[in-house]
């Protein structure tokens, strides 16, 4: 069995030699598998992910902007990272959203106390992974900070996964913590795995 650490290096450097092109093609190719195979105008909150471009992460853009041409459409919110640096706090995003860049450099929605969106109001969460296992096990990049917000998501809360990658789930990770949070889908540019 494959450690995290593992498919963490092997995920980074396969999505880091990816071009401009590609990440732009795959990250549209993720929009139409969502709009496609979930039933996003049934959803009433949406939690999206704003990506890190120097990294080659997902551009969730092309799915937001369909949400926002809607209509019927959710109302979308997007995560801040707290001054502790182990936990998110969360807030609407309109198209009239300031956007501030966090010391990682994520764009993130200004911490407007009026805007905030508590976890239990959510349907369905786009969470970025580099990798995932069969039982929906994720890799990210090891810090937690989804783990601990999806579990105070309500039960039916629809987990999904997102990878800009198109490889097939490993049979299984080898350091699953009993914190961990498993997915309940992961959308890919090939398509989507449900588990």
């Amino acid at each position: 069995m494959l450690t995290k650490n593992d498919l963490r290096r092997a995920a980074l450097a396969r999505r880091q030699a990816l071009t401009h092109a590609e990440v732009a093609q795959r990250s549209q190719q993720l929009a139409a598998h969502l709009f496609q195979y979930f039933p996003v105008a049934q959803w009433r909150w949406l939690h999206t992910f704003l990506p890190l471009a120097r990294k080659n992460e997902p551009d969730t853009g092309p799915i937001i902007r369909q949400i926002w041409a809607g209509p019927p459409a959710p109302r979308l919110a997007a995560p801040v990272v707290q001054p502790d640096g182990i936990t998110l706090k969360h807030y609407a995003l309109t198209p009239d959203t300031p956007l501030l860049p966090s010391r990682w450099g994520i764009p993130e929605p200004l911490a407007d106390p009026a805007t905030e969106v508590v976890p239990a109001q959510l349907d369905a969460v786009l969470v970025p992974l580099l990798a995932c296992d069969r039982q929906g096990q994720r890799v990210g990049y090891g810090g937690g900070f989804y783990d601990r917000f999806l579990a105070e998501c309500r039960p039916g809360t629809l987990f999904i996964g997102v990878t800009i990658l198109d490889d097939e789930p490993v049979a299984a990770l080898a350091d699953v913590l009993p914190t961990d949070v498993p997915l309940h889908a992961c959308l890919t540019p090939g398509g989507v795995w449900n588990f």
